[in-house]
């Protein structure tokens, strides 16, 4: 038995073994055909398992054709036109000359005042402003666009046989800018000769008013500069935005400004470099900076008409009927109309116990229970009353007394809030760099 064994696994060479090469070994020849066996089927398992865990990819659909040349045709453009609002035009007069019926007309005015809030009348438009149309091919207005100001626009788009109306503002870039001059006869004509409008003139007055009468305290040699903002609409210039910062210096004595908008609040005021606020309680005249002083706060005074000596409790401005006459500060109107001497006159009613008023004027342009706001128009000059010319009389009571408006010492407006002073110094340093070195913030601000 062991015998039969032996003979059945013994191995017969019929050729002599090699003496210099070791025989292979059985064993190791069965494992290599078992490796490669094993390898295979691995490979078989994992493409099953790859075919079964990952879903088989769609075909790539096969586009549509294109539809033909005809119907391949983009809808033409709208056309835009622009229009005017002249005096006495009405809106209706305007819809209906684009094709609008009273139906359509009534239903737009309706649905904007609905729409819009607070409500816009669109009975009253305002002569002056303008109105933008787009016109499909086949006469149909689209949208309209009717500018309310200088900074929003009322936008109304056709839906069906309804319309959406909503307030919007315009787009504009904003692009820093410095300019600095030195005073000859008025800022006006110092920021005109340097390339700008007069409007920017107005704005720094407007700043800087709080401190400086324009009129009777500017001297020759005066100096200002500034960083400002300027807009761009399309690519057009299209006015000023706020005063960065300013200086002004008026007789050796120098008045700063810098801007900074309260991260909580987003509420922005002008304040000085100790976080004092630009303003006062008080504008310092009632102008912009033009009219001259043609009578002065007086306990007696030769009256031009009466021929009698009285006191003069006010300040006489003279200057041209139709001259721009503001509030000095923020508060009420408690009487707009006429008063026998005083001709037309407006009173205002502000915190504190004081009162101003406003005399002979040419025409009103506020009435009574209207709030007001400091550097807001409230009327025209004129030589209404007892005049002997155009010129306006300006007076302050205080606690029901008249005070001098040309010596009364003001009280500046809240000061800069205290948790906000680190970050206004970091801003107000910047400024300052900026004032100093206007050359690099034009090299900067033109890449």
């Amino acid at each position: 038995m062991p015998m039969a064994y032996k003979r059945k696994i013994s191995f017969e060479r019929t050729t002599p073994p090699d003496p210099k090469r070791p025989a292979k070994k059985p064993r190791l020849r069965k494992r290599r055909i078992f490796m490669a066996a094993a390898l295979t089927l691995v490979v078989i398992t994992i493409a099953v398992a790859i075919q079964i865990l990952i879903p088989a990819r769609k075909p790539a659909a096969v586009p549509e054709p294109l539809p033909p040349p005809e119907a391949r045709k983009e809808s033409p453009p709208l056309k835009v036109t622009e229009e005017t609002i002249q005096k006495g035009q009405t809106i209706s007069k305007i819809l209906s000359g684009y094709g609008f019926s009273p139906t359509e007309i009534d239903r737009l005015k309706n649905q904007v005042k609905e729409q819009v809030k607070p409500a816009l009348n669109l009975n009253k438009i305002i002569a002056g402003q303008t109105m933008k149309f787009a016109v499909d091919a086949g006469g149909v207005v689209q949208s309209i666009e009717y500018a309310l100001d200088d900074e929003n626009f009322l936008f109304i788009t056709r839906e069906g046989s309804a319309f959406k109306a909503e307030r919007k503002k315009y787009p504009f870039e904003y692009r820093i800018a410095y300019i600095s001059g030195t005073i000859e006869d008025n800022p006006s004509n110092a920021v005109l000769a340097r390339g700008e409008n007069e409007s920017l003139a107005i704005q720094m007055t407007d700043l800087f008013g709080w401190d400086i009468d324009f009129y009777t305290e500017l001297r020759e040699g005066d100096s200002f500069r500034m960083i400002y903002e300027k807009k761009f609409l399309d690519g057009k210039f299209s006015g000023y935005g706020n005063i960065l910062a300013a200086e002004f210096i008026c007789q050796g004595k120098k008045f700063q400004g810098f801007r900074f908008v309260y991260p909580d609040t987003k509420k922005a005021d002008h304040f000085d470099r100790e976080g004092k606020s630009v303003r006062k309680e008080f504008l310092r005249s009632p102008f912009l900076y033009t009219p001259r002083i043609t009578s002065r706060f007086s306990s007696s005074r030769l009256h031009p008409i009466r021929k009698v000596y009285r006191a003069h409790f006010g300040v006489d401005y003279g200057a041209p009927i139709g001259t721009r006459v503001q509030a000095t500060a923020d508060g009420v109107v408690t009487f707009a109309g006429s008063r026998a001497a005083s001709g037309r006159m407006v009173r205002i009613r502000h915190k504190n116990s004081y009162e101003t008023l406003y005399l002979h004027l040419s025409k009103i342009t506020v009435k009574e229970g209207d709030r007001v706001t400091g550097g807001q128009k409230i009327g025209e000059v004129g030589s209404s009353g007892e005049s002997t010319g155009p010129h306006l009389d300006y007076r302050i009571k205080q606690g029901g007394s008249y005070v001098n408006p040309l010596s009364w010492k003001f009280q500046p407006v809240a000061p800069l809030r205290p948790e906000f002073k680190d970050a206004f110094k970091k801003e107000v340093e910047t400024y300052k760099l900026w004032l100093d070195a206007p050359l690099v913030i034009r090299r900067a601000f033109s890449r």
